[in-house]
């Protein structure tokens, strides 16, 4: 009796200090993945450029309002990310034109740069190496000239963003 008291007694106090008498343990692991792919994605703060008729003796160069460029990509760490413009074809208005190589821009922020556009191939706005997002402003300037027909000239241009 005095045995069976002890043995009671031993189990009470080691179920009241918290420490399991039998227990048991099962583990499971668990694999966890994530997938990243490549992701490019642009945004232009307008998608119109106007230049106003101006005297080319004072004007020289016509100036555009800035576009505000961001642009967004995911690649691997060496990845070359690319963005270019090239226009469609030269500014036209009906069968007069201005030669789209008189339009030329200047760039602001880190990996932008300036150039002057092209029908082909498309030239180079930004290049950076890595994922990240990227800020900057690009600013159209049209060669004024007295030699350009009077119209309403036009023509479109292609961004491209390239995240390999």
């Amino acid at each position: 009796m005095k045995r069976t008291l002890l043995f009671a007694l031993a189990i009470a106090v080691l179920v009241a200090s918290g420490t399991a008498v039998f227990a048991a343990v099962d583990t499971k692991t668990v694999a966890v993945s994530a997938t990243v792919s490549a992701t490019a994605k642009l945004s232009l703060s307008g998608l119109t450029v106007s230049f106003p008729d101006a005297d080319p003796d004072t004007t020289p160069t016509i100036t555009a309002t800035a576009i505000d460029v961001t642009a967004k990509g995911k690649t691997s760490a060496a990845g070359n990310i690319t963005l270019t413009v090239v226009a469609a074809d030269d500014l036209k208005s009906g069968t007069d034109t201005i030669g789209i190589a008189n339009v030329t821009w200047t760039a602001t922020g880190a990996g932008f740069a300036a150039g002057t556009m092209t029908k082909g191939p498309a030239q180079s706005l930004g290049s950076w190496t890595g994922s990240g997002n990227r800020t900057g402003t690009q600013t159209y300037k049209l060669a004024n000239s007295w030699s350009y027909a009077t119209g309403a000239y036009s023509t479109s241009v292609t961004y491209t963003l390239t995240a390999p």
